[in-house]
């Protein structure tokens, strides 16, 4: 590889085959390392997202009140239910897609937003589009509901398909609550 000294930077004159494959690979990585740096967190993201770091658990429901699946669930009634029979939990109901309405209108139809333990947020962001949220809490959004457990800022589970089973809900909340370890058990060879 030429090269010559310009201001105190080095200008590349010419690449080799070879050397051309490594310098754009090196500059693929370079760019996909930083590229994480480059998103901004919308304000309910930086607030869920300092919450969730609590010590305890923290559901984070991300809905929207136009999806029908999202109504079905809080049709049932396992939502509010949840809420009740867990009060040392936090839920976050962060509605998205939404064009920043945060739904609470319909939260409060199926008596859920006045709980001290729920919190409703809205990411800004729009329905469609490019510009459509993709990613929270660094994790990738596709299709909503999508319901997440945190405990101690660790995610215990990701549920990324849809309506949300309340007894697997209770479930998976009760296994995140308890304690384990692989430290008792013996390898086996």
């Amino acid at each position: 590889m030429e090269s010559r000294q310009v201001d105190g930077f080095a200008e590349i004159v010419s690449l080799g085959g070879v050397a051309m494959s490594k310098f754009l690979r090196i500059l693929l990585l370079s760019c996909a390392a930083i590229s994480p740096l480059l998103y901004a967190a919308s304000p309910a993201e930086q607030q869920v997202a300092e919450a969730v770091k609590a010590p305890g658990l923290s559901v984070v429901h991300l809905w929207a009140p136009w999806c029908s699946n999202c109504q079905a669930e809080m049709k049932s009634g396992g939502w509010s239910k949840m809420i009740a029979e867990n009060p040392e939990t936090k839920f976050f109901f962060v509605s998205i897609w939404n064009a920043g309405e945060d739904g609470r209108a319909m939260l409060k139809k199926f008596q859920i937003g006045d709980q001290p333990n729920v919190t409703i947020v809205a990411d800004s962001g729009p329905r469609r589009g490019d510009d459509k949220i993709k990613r929270f809490l660094d994790l990738p959004v596709s299709w909503i509901p999508t319901t997440w457990i945190y405990k101690g800022g660790d995610l215990r589970y990701a549920l990324n398909y849809g309506e949300v089973s309340f007894p697997v809900l209770q479930q998976f909340l009760k296994d995140s609550n308890s304690e384990w370890s692989h430290s008792s058990e013996t390898a086996t060879n």
